[in-house]
């Protein structure tokens, strides 16, 4: 797996990468409230948090590859050394045990966002919520871009069609395990903590369309889902 520059150039290479990323942070912008504090969970290389700091928002950011950390530390370096970012680093067991409680004594977090699929890294998604609930200010929320688990494209291999009944299924990576997952599966994991509010199709949309569920098809059709969770 790449980390660090070659990461960036990695995933700034594909157009489709390129388009999530801007339909990402269009909808940050449409549910953050200007000038609060967004907690970038899965940071990698800064480019989300500096795109965030550089619209005037408060920016906590986490990540657990010291390769991706290092990188993001070049990146945002003016915006740390202004206090407009704070970059915390550790193992996840690190964030849920020790990090989560003390980001909560000291942010008033009201977006966590997690880009390009973080979540899809965790085996344990109910113990994730749990901590997000207790990160998150009352009335906040989370925006999560998970893998599409009925993607077109992905289709084409047999692992696909071997688990296409499955709610949840790990997929081996190249650090690791993916998890794929039904939206209905993120949906019920969160849901003594969160409730969905919207599910979009990860691509650019009209600045004036409202924000709703798309339906299975729709959201079919591009590799991301962006689910909008709000704070109970």
């Amino acid at each position: 797996m790449s980390s660090g520059e070659e990461y960036v150039r990695a995933i700034t290479q594909l157009e489709s990468d390129r388009l999530a990323r801007e339909a990402f942070h269009e909808l940050v912008q449409r549910v953050a409230t200007p000038g609060t504090c967004i907690f970038d969970f899965g940071c990698g290389p800064g480019i989300d948090a500096r795109f965030y700091a550089r619209r005037g928002f408060k920016v906590v950011a986490f990540d657990i590859d010291e390769r991706m950390c290092a990188t993001f530390k070049e990146h945002c370096s003016a915006e740390i050394e202004s206090g407009q970012i704070e970059l915390f680093h550790g193992d996840y067991r690190y964030f849920i045990e020790t990090l989560a409680p003390l980001l909560r004594q000291r942010f008033e977090i009201s977006l966590v966002t997690s880009n390009f699929a973080p979540l899809n890294m965790i085996e344990d998604l109910r113990e994730l919520f749990a901590s997000f609930h207790a990160l998150i200010a009352p009335g906040g929320k989370i925006l999560a871009s998970v893998l599409h688990p009925y993607f077109i494209q992905d289709m084409r291999y047999r692992w696909w069609w071997r688990n296409r009944h499955r709610s949840c299924y790990a997929i081996p990576y190249m650090v690791g395990l993916v998890y794929r997952r039904t939206l209905d599966n993120f949906v019920a994991e969160a849901s003594s903590y969160f409730t969905l509010e919207a599910a979009v199709r990860g691509m650019p949309r009209r600045a004036n369309a409202p924000l709703k569920r798309a339906s299975r098809l729709i959201l079919a059709t591009s590799r991301f889902t962006f689910l909008l969770l709000a704070r109970q």
